[in-house]
């Protein structure tokens, strides 16, 4: 493609100012970033504020603005899956997410595997929880660094120099910074990305004659759900939500928060964003209705793109190309801290170097946060493309397998690690298989033993059954034998919290708010 000099200007003016902001994260409310808890936990003293820009960063991805329109582009409305599952997921965090903080905070947990080793008193199943939530970010960091693939492409600048640069800056930034870096990135990027989408969603509409005209365009067999497919955007969204907050990035945004107050007041407020998805997953709709057609190398994945540059001057598209960029920039940098945290902690100190000190976690964590960037990058280069959306629900079929170890533990005091590492295994072993059978192309499959006319559903939903099944099955049989070894973990006594306290959104909130 042609290169256009305003657009890329704007893109690259834009891109570096959220870099410039990179580096200064750093200072901003100076401490020791030689330690982990500072280095890839922003101290734990991040506000409401900064936790709803920090969380809205490390949830609406470019899985939001590339890979759901293009699934409702090309396949319809199985893609809206993403709205309700955004819906269901907020209850769950409220209730959940501040108790498990809670004993977290108190006992000085970095990662979920600090959690779970000290609440089954097990090394073993703790790196299992943790190789399993690095593993489920490879992919997540993968779709980021695609999205930011496709808007380079589609400006028709360099692809393999432009990546490299842009994988370079945000490698640094991220090693420099830590977590302070995009939460305080963040800010802009929600900034960009909400003018793109209020902008979009009025320009375009009146381009195309209002949105009655776009759904006369689109095929009616696109906007409704066929009954085969039931279940499966039932399973999809069910299991979505129940795998969004197990990813490593989620917690520990949430154990970056200072209170209680501040993740619950945040699962309140969160679903702000789920208009703003609603609205971006109907701008696959606009692009069939505009005639895109979708092209090599990316097909339904560059839609948006190509839409966004037929409907707007060059200024704009530059600006939306940029607010794209950021909100995959973001992401993939709290991504790579959560993995390498716990590669740090629950790897590294566990069974490598038991006495580290902190500086040393800090470290390594650095550094692994680096290598898990290019492991991503090797990731998307032999991955197929097709709907890049499946990588993230490939990450979601592995991350929902640690449920029972993380959040059921909280609750149920006579899980039995045994059963509980059991069924994560087999549970892994059985989506992973399905997962490769699919070659990525899909994440819906039959029911084991079913037969191949069953209903197809989300294979980390099918998974998740079998783990549970066996882990409340072996757990029961251990309790009933007298051989169970699980009790629930409590906050740490004489351990003083962060003060829960707290009248206003502004008052009281911390130095980092």
């Amino acid at each position: 493609m042609k290169i256009n000099l305003v657009e890329v200007s704007v893109f690259v003016l834009l891109f570096l100012l959220v870099t410039v902001l990179g580096f200064l994260a750093s200072r901003w409310n100076k401490a020791d970033l030689s330690l982990l808890d500072e280095w890839g936990l922003g101290g734990r003293k991040f506000g409401t504020i900064i936790s709803w820009f920090l969380l809205g960063g490390d949830l609406y991805t470019a899985y939001t603005f590339i890979a759901v329109p293009a699934l409702v582009f090309g396949s319809g409305a199985i893609g809206l899956f993403a709205i309700p599952y955004t819906i269901i997921v907020y209850p769950i965090v409220y209730v959940v997410m501040p108790k498990l903080w809670e004993v977290a905070s108190s006992r000085g947990f970095v990662t979920a595997s600090d959690y779970v080793k000290e609440r089954f008193d097990s090394r073993w199943l703790a790196l299992a929880i943790a190789i399993t939530g690095i593993v489920a970010t490879m992919p997540y960091i993968a779709l980021q660094i695609f999205g930011i693939e496709v808007v380079i492409s589609q400006m028709g600048i360099p692809v393999e120099i432009s990546l490299i640069i842009a994988f370079l800056i945000l490698a640094v930034f991220t090693y420099v910074s830590g977590l302070r870096a995009p939460a305080l990135i963040a800010v802009v990027k929600d900034t960009l990305i909400i003018i793109t989408i209020l902008v979009a969603i009025v320009v375009i509409p009146m381009h195309l004659g209002g949105f009655s005209n776009i759904f006369s365009k689109v095929p009616l067999k696109k906007q409704n759900l066929p009954p085969a497919l039931f279940g499966g955007y039932a399973t999809l969204a069910l299991g979505s939500a129940l795998a969004l907050f197990m990813y490593p990035h989620a917690i520990t945004g949430v154990f970056s928060s200072r209170s209680q107050r501040v993740i619950k007041r945040n699962a309140a407020l969160m679903p702000i964003y789920t208009l703003v998805l609603g609205l971006i997953a109907l701008l696959g709709y606009m692009a069939i209705a505009s005639g895109i057609h979708p092209t090599k190398p990316y097909l339904a994945n560059g839609v948006i793109p190509s839409l966004l540059s037929k409907s707007f001057p060059a200024p704009f598209v530059g600006f939306a190309f940029a607010a794209i960029a950021i909100g995959a920039l973001v992401p993939a940098s709290i991504m790579s801290i959560a993995a390498a945290n716990l590669f740090s902690r629950n790897v590294w100190k566990d069974f490598l170097r038991p006495n580290a000190s902190g500086a040393e976690q800090s470290k390594v964590a650095k550094i692994t946060s680096l290598l898990v960037k290019v492991g991503a990058l090797a990731f998307i280069l032999g991955a197929p493309t097709t709907y890049v959306i499946n990588f993230q629900l490939a990450g979601g079929v592995w991350a929902l397998q640690t449920i029972p170890a993380i959040v059921l533990a909280l609750y149920v005091g006579w899980l039995d690690k045994r059963a509980v590492l059991l069924g994560w295994f087999v549970a892994v072993v059985y989506g992973t298989y399905e997962i490769k059978g699919l070659k990525f192309k899909s994440s819906l499959s039959t029911i084991p033993f079913f037969g191949p006319h069953s209903p197809k559903l989300y294979v980390g939903i099918i998974a998740l059954v079998i783990n549970l099944v066996i882990v409340f099955g072996f757990s029961f049989l251990a309790k009933a034998l007298g051989l169970n070894q699980g009790e629930q973990l409590l906050p740490k006594p004489g351990v003083e919290k962060i003060s829960d306290e707290s009248p206003s959104l502004i008052q009281g909130l911390g130095p980092i708010d």
